[in-house]
């Protein structure tokens, strides 16, 4: 299996060789040649696999140059171990009669990043001996809250490694903030940039351009890679899940083999609804994207209308995670929809110059038949939390709420009422003042006690990961401009 950049179909490298690079010299994303169809029986027979199992074989094709035995080791330390609270690992949870709660918030960071993260360190290190990389690698990334606690998590203490992530200062929630602040580990670094998070992702975006820096750090024997989704080892373990969840709801009995499903997916760099789109072309039976946007919805009206335009306000809402105007991985859809490197570049370059792009109607037509796009003011997500709490007992965080008011909105509209699988993203203890104030609470416990007041308001109990940042004092108060993020790698570079 091979991997070319978004931009270049000439820029061609192996699986490893696309992992431990990160992002393609160009600019570009690397995207598999070609996606090789799962066989006919696939889905009957991982629907008996544990989750490890499952990752194994949907990965497999992809990486090549990797054992199985290679693969299996790498599954079980990801996956295994207690790592995630529950056996299931992603779990499908029955809302209502046609709608499952897909949870990717069971790892130790309680978000949907670690079923990645927990599985990204060990193929970079296997890429590096693959290729005889002797320099070390620091893993640079820009996070929206959720990436950056997962990187920082899944690469602590891991050798030949450093990692540095820049978030956006005041732009995560308080605990998002504390967990990274907080994180443990010789080899991390963390730094709030003035700014939202498109700033912070255009910067580390540039600094992997930056060709001076590149001679600087070869010196220092040091080269950079990146753990955020424009990284195809981020893409890759992501579409795992949705492998599983059509598995599980087989094994529920829910949907019989073969039968159609809509996949509702918040989304604000689009990696995850992007591969749920993957794993249609594998050969899970997904009839329609449900694409759900925030106030920033730069998604929504370009899947309706084919023009992407970053210019216009920013929005710092309950569900920060999202809080995206630049959507780095909707380039890798460009490719899949029109085949035309070229094409995709120069999309890119008007992006970068002018803030915009539109696409032909021929690439509208095709989005419309796979996606449809929707989107939700923090009123509206506070009001989609206590209805699904009411109604169901069911317990949800701002990003997922999200989610699950989009796709009622859809169903209203449409008549659609294929079963559906809404994703959550994020344990609703993360975001523990936007559930109590949607839950009614008016007055709010300080700090971390009031993880304690939402277990009492709900009877949910504290996940572990969040309950241990008691007693932690922030290591990292770093903070810096923009046009200066270079100064913090070559510090932590030294």
């Amino acid at each position: 299996m091979y991997y070319v950049s978004t931009r270049d179909a000439a820029r061609r490298l192996t699986a490893s060789q696309a992992i431990a690079q990160g992002l393609a010299l160009d600019g570009g994303l690397m995207t598999p040649e070609v996606f090789l169809r799962l066989p006919s029986n696939a889905l009957e027979v991982m629907k008996g696999m544990s989750y490890a199992q499952r990752a194994v074989y949907v990965m497999g094709p992809f990486l090549s140059e990797f054992s199985t035995a290679e693969l299996n080791a790498f599954a079980q330390a990801a996956y295994g171990g207690g790592k995630f609270d529950c056996p299931e690992v992603a779990p499908v949870r029955q809302v209502d009669e046609n709608t499952y709660c897909l949870e990717l918030w069971h790892g130790p960071t309680c978000a949907f990043k670690d079923m990645a993260l927990q599985m990204l360190p060990h193929l970079l290190t296997a890429s590096l001996k693959k290729n005889g990389e002797r320099k070390r690698v620091c893993i640079l990334v820009a996070t929206s809250g959720d990436t950056g606690k997962g990187a920082l998590e899944g690469f602590k203490d891991v050798e030949q490694t450093k990692i540095l992530v820049f978030y956006p200062q005041n732009g995560v929630s308080a605990i998002q903030e504390l967990q990274m602040v907080t994180q443990e580990g010789g080899n991390v670094g963390v730094c709030a940039v003035k700014g939202n998070f498109d700033d912070a992702q255009t910067g580390v975006k540039r600094l992997f351009a930056d060709e001076e820096l590149r001679e600087k750090l070869a010196k220092r024997r040091w080269f950079l890679s990146s753990a955020n989704s424009i990284n195809w080892g981020r893409v890759l373990p992501q579409i795992v899940y949705y492998v599983s969840a059509y598995c599980d709801l087989l094994a529920q009995g829910a949907i019989q083999n073969g039968q159609a499903v809509n996949v509702c997916v918040p989304t604000g760099n689009f990696g995850n609804i992007l591969a749920a789109y993957y794993a249609k072309a594998i050969g899970v039976p997904i009839a329609k994207f449900i694409c759900a946007s925030n106030a920033n919805n730069v998604l929504t009206d370009f899947l309706q209308t084919g023009v992407y335009d970053k210019n216009r306000p920013f929005y710092n809402t309950l569900s920060p995670s999202m809080d995206i105007l630049v959507s780095s991985n909707l380039e890798r859809l460009l490719l899949a929809l029109t085949g035309d490197h070229a094409q995709v570049a120069g999309y890119m370059k008007e992006l970068s110059e002018t803030g915009r792009y539109q696409v032909s109607d021929k690439v509208l037509d095709k989005l419309r038949q796979e996606f449809a796009a929707g989107y939700c003011d923090d009123v509206q997500t506070k009001a989609q939390i206590a209805k699904t709490w009411q109604a169901h007992r069911y317990l949800i965080d701002p990003h997922t709420a999200v989610a699950f008011h989009v796709l009622e909105e859809y169903r209203r509209e449409t008549g659609d009422q294929t079963p559906a699988i809404a994703v959550s993203t994020a344990s609703p203890f993360k975001f523990c003042d936007g559930v109590l104030d949607a839950l009614g609470v008016t007055e709010r416990a300080q700090g971390l006690d009031i993880l304690d007041q939402l277990a009492q308001v709900t009877g949910r109990n504290v996940p572990a990961p969040l309950a241990g940042l008691r007693g932690k004092e922030p290591r990292f108060t770093q903070c810096t401009e923009k046009e200066r993020m270079v100064d913090q790698v070559l510090e932590m570079l030294r």
